[in-house]
């Protein structure tokens, strides 16, 4: 009677490099500002202590400003969100940003393509001075007054 030859244990995976992100080096507050515009740079000096405005510096819809002036902002495709960003990148009700005594967080709404804060996909999270918030092909860099 011949043995048996078992077959080795196949492990093979498939691995998409296009979903690969690369996460950029953090830079700090002071130098995001001083790259600021003069005119952006009025903008954000002008906010009250505690504001925060996201100002889109680079991707889609460069040069947009949004005041974070209520308690919670919400961020879609659907016109009817307080931001509202007109791409099929950005889901219909996509991430909202909310404001307490401790500063802003955000938080994805169950968004098809995520949402990110600093490069790297968040489902709910604190934001600070100088992070950046993207939504779809958006990308919205966060100010705050008296920072």
């Amino acid at each position: 009677m011949a043995d048996k030859v078992t077959p080795p244990n196949d492990l093979t995976s498939t691995l998409n490099l296009r979903q690969l992100r690369a996460i950029p080096g953090s830079i700090a507050a002071e130098e995001l500002y001083k790259s600021l515009s003069a005119e952006q740079q009025d903008v954000v000096n002008a906010l009250s202590s505690g504001v925060g405005i996201l100002l889109v510096l680079k991707g889609a819809g460069v040069g947009g400003r949004y005041l974070l002036d209520a308690s919670e902002t919400k961020i879609g495709r659907d016109i009817n969100n307080e931001i509202c960003l007109d791409d099929i990148t950005v889901s219909r009700s996509h991430a909202i940003i909310s404001k307490s005594s401790d500063g802003y967080s955000v938080k994805d709404l169950g968004s098809l393509n995520g949402t990110y804060l600093n490069a790297v996909s968040v489902r709910d999270s604190k934001i600070s001075n100088g992070d950046e918030i993207q939504v779809g092909k958006y990308h919205l860099t966060l100010f705050i007054g008296g920072k």
